[in-house]
């Protein structure tokens, strides 16, 4: 190792002993200034002979505390508390705030690890991985990430019976995705739905094992969170393909349907042959990204004109679903960034694809719904609301948006007469 690597390793080195060190001798002054005020509080609680009945009776068996300083010794102060519980009639326990009985990490490292786990490194090399950089290997163990899968299947049955009735999703977006099953012939079929609050936060409202997509699986789970209390959402997003479009017409017939660009684009694109794409994704961005609907409009009619001879199932593609690849433009326009593709549901699910590319998939259906559920959440940690959510509730309250822009008195809007006259 060159002069100044080592150098620098062992510099490194000392930073963390004396990190290390600070944190122990922290720990240790707030556990003993814990034990005094719990000896003071029953300095005058005494026995018939006048002896205390709460004192110090030395310390606790020295243990190892994974931190994210790493791995510090600790002696935590005992106390022997002699006074009897006329409830139970046993005797009463001190037991610290700070550092429980039971204690054998951090809450810090303890979120760390199913995270570790869920992005992929196996339960076998949590040891391996992880004793060097946090200095001890104690509960570092298969059989804890083993137990915590066991609680996320109780955490996601929970989540998926909760109450609906106290939150209002404006907007929706709708997704299948196949993880492969490990121990099963066939693919686990993930439905998934994603929306905004009034709020402009993004939340997971549902994630249910469906089969293939089918309209009875979306219709299914769109009842089921009806029967808890969910609203009909303003517009749900989704790819074409999906059983939804059919179970929503059942079950929430008052929702707008906005078909997903993305997927489109990709379907379009696949009834022409390759040299044609450079100038078809050209001519499909001025419909997707054009200045308003109108200018939208045009540029159908300019697609049509161009490609309408040579490729007609193409083409069709676009005109058969004009209406619902549209949709977002009569809403505001800093949302039609969000309205047109499904990549919320997309942008999620990438590492549940790397997780179950890594693991070969999950063993079971039951293990695959916990862990997407388990990444959808970490994932929610950090999803930003929309652009302009004060603009949400307006759209739940029915406000119209002509160009992408509020129209405070539509009765009155020479636009909307225009838009008129033109259908």
């Amino acid at each position: 190792m060159p002069a100044d690597d080592h150098a620098a390793a062992s510099t490194s080195s000392l930073i963390d002993q004396i990190v290390r060190e600070g944190a122990r001798k922290m720990l240790a002054a707030a556990l003993q200034a814990e034990v005094d005020a719990y000896i003071a509080a029953f300095a005058d609680v005494r026995d018939e002979a006048g002896r205390r009945l709460v004192v110090r009776n030395g310390y606790h068996a020295p243990r190892d505390l994974l931190t994210g300083a790493g791995a510090i010794e600790v002696k935590a102060p005992r106390v022997n508390d002699k006074r009897i519980d006329e409830a139970t009639g046993e005797r009463r326990r001190f037991s610290s705030a700070i550092l429980p009985a039971w204690c054998r990490k951090t809450p810090q490292v303890s979120e760390v690890l199913p995270l570790l786990y869920l992005h992929g490194l196996s339960s076998g090399d949590f040891t391996a991985a992880l004793s060097q950089f946090l200095g001890s290997s104690a509960g570092l163990s298969a059989s804890v990430i083993t137990r915590l899968t066991e609680s996320w299947k109780a955490e996601q049955r929970t989540f998926g019976e909760r109450d609906l009735s106290g939150v209002d999703y404006v907007y929706l977006w709708v997704d299948g995705i196949h993880v492969n099953i490990r121990l099963e012939e066939h693919k686990l079929c993930l439905l998934v739905m994603i929306g905004v609050r009034a709020d402009g936060r993004k939340e997971l409202v549902a994630l249910a094992d469906g089969y293939r997509e089918s309209a009875e699986s979306w219709a299914d789970l769109l009842r089921d969170a009806k029967r808890r209390g969910m609203r009909a959402p303003v517009l749900a997003i989704g790819d074409g393909a999906l059983g939804f479009w059919s179970a929503l017409g059942e079950v929430f017939p008052q929702a707008r349907a906005q078909r997903c660009w993305f997927h489109k684009i990709s379907n379009v694109l696949g009834a022409m042959p390759k040299s044609a794409h450079p100038g078809a994704k050209k001519a499909l961005a001025e419909i997707w990204n054009a200045e308003d609907k109108d200018h939208a409009e045009r540029a159908v009619k300019e697609f049509q004109a161009a490609y309408g001879a040579k490729y007609p199932k193409a083409v069709a593609k676009v005109v058969d679903d004009l209406d619902e690849l549209l949709a977002f433009y009569d809403y505001p326009a800093e949302h039609w960034v969000h309205l047109r593709t499904t990549n919320p549901i997309e942008s999620t699910f990438a590492t549940v694809r790397h997780r179950t590319k890594v693991t070969k998939g999950p063993g079971s259906r039951a293990a695959g719904l916990a862990m997407a559920f388990k990444l959808i959440e970490s994932a929610q940690k950090r999803w930003r609301a929309v652009n302009a959510p004060h603009l949400v509730a307006l759209v739940r309250a029915g406000a119209t948006f002509v160009k992408g822009k509020l129209v405070e008195r539509p009765a009155e809007s020479p636009a909307i007469e225009d838009q008129s006259r033109a259908a």
